[in-house]
């Protein structure tokens, strides 16, 4: 098992990573004085298959557990899960020292962090992700928060778990889809932050797509340590942190623009890098294949990332209402591999005649 500490200003937890981690949350997850329960929100299949040994753990450590429902993926993200969710907390009594688990994807982990950061002003928060997205990214650092319909993740906090245990055995048994998703995260600390890591994807990446357990633990402990490293320096992206959002700013437009039920995130990131990519070519600051070299690399991973696009208006309405937006399209952007940087105010001609260009060369290639 491996060991990834995220330090900051006054605080750290840690997360843990390898196989059977699970079983062992009654050593892993910290003691909490005057907890009585641990109330755990899962999905009813996540539930179903890693709620039993779960419960075993935290009984072991003296809690009561309680497993609260929600619906399976992004429609879990909404204002009314959550009040249904807190006002269940409200009615059986939960109280301030009593743990919210977070157990599955990272649409679970982001609502029930938000309840955890709302519920009596901050409750303990344990996160034990069950996907890849979650493991390598929607784990760690704390970010939280909901869909609405003009947007996602519009509405949330920062609220810092105490634990993540990141069992990687769960990660056989995703569908196939949703480990392909979980590859466009990894794919972004590669190209971002872990050049190593790129070289190790570039290289062979069947290995990965096998799903071998040494591998995978060797994969998400680089993440989560380039994560951690980043979150330890800027909590609250103001800064470097912002260069996590790598992909997001179209990807988390085509979200919305699919009402959180068409592309799955990775899917939609995916376009993101390569469109970032491209912008960054045609801004001069990314060198002639940036754009080309993604393509075959998110292909090689069994990701489409240069399908069409929406209309060009439609997509540019929806940037506008990213959370990083500051009087002008906010995109991350490479001057390599390994070199990223904020552009703060993409020229809207530019970005428009490059949407233009992704839109009509996809659809040219029967995207």
């Amino acid at each position: 098992m491996e060991r990834v500490s995220v330090r900051m200003p006054g605080r750290a937890y840690e997360v843990c990573i390898g196989s059977g981690v699970l079983a062992r949350a009654d050593e892993l997850v910290p003691a909490l004085a005057g907890a009585e329960r641990a109330f755990v929100i899962a999905d009813a299949p996540v539930a179903e298959r890693y709620l039993p040994a779960l419960s075993d753990g935290l009984s072991a450590r003296g809690l009561g557990v309680v497993h609260l429902g929600v619906p399976e993926g992004e429609e879990a993200k909404s204002l009314q899960v959550m009040n249904a969710l807190e006002r269940q907390l409200a009615t059986q009594r939960a109280h301030r020292d009593d743990p919210i688990v977070a157990l599955g994807g990272g649409a679970v982990g982001d609502l029930a962090g938000f309840v955890a950061a709302t519920y009596m002003r901050g409750v303990p928060f344990v996160q034990v992700p069950t996907t890849l997205t979650a493991q390598v990214d929607a784990a760690i650092g704390g970010k939280t928060g909901v869909n609405i319909p003009e947007g996602k993740n519009l509405v949330g906090a920062f609220h810092q778990p105490i634990a993540v245990l990141a069992d990687v055995g769960t990660l056989a048994t995703l569908p196939d889809r949703a480990f392909r998703s979980g590859l466009a995260e990894v794919a972004k600390y590669a190209l971002t932050l872990d050049p190593d890591l790129l070289e190790t994807l570039e290289r062979d990446p069947s290995r990965l797509l096998e799903r071998e357990p040494a591998l995978l633990e060797q994969v998400v402990t680089r993440c989560v340590r380039a994560k951690a490293a980043v979150v330890a320096v800027d909590e609250r992206d103001e800064g470097r942190r912002l260069l996590l959002n790598y992909g997001h700013t179209l990807g988390h437009a085509l979200e919305r623009l699919d009402g959180f039920a068409g592309r799955t995130h990775g899917e939609a990131i995916s376009a993101g890098m390569v469109f970032a990519a491209r912008l960054s070519e045609a801004l001069g600051r990314g060198p002639s294949g940036l754009a080309v070299r993604h393509v075959r690399l998110l292909s090689s991973l069994g990701l489409e990332a240069d399908g069409g696009l929406p209309p060009t208006e439609e997509v540019l309405s929806a940037i506008g209402m990213d959370k990083k937006y500051r009087g002008g399209s906010r995109f991350i952007l490479l001057e390599d591999v390994g070199r990223p940087f904020v552009e703060d105010a993409v020229p809207q001609e530019l970005l428009r005649a490059t949407l233009d260009r992704s839109g009509s060369g996809a659809q040219a290639m029967g995207g």
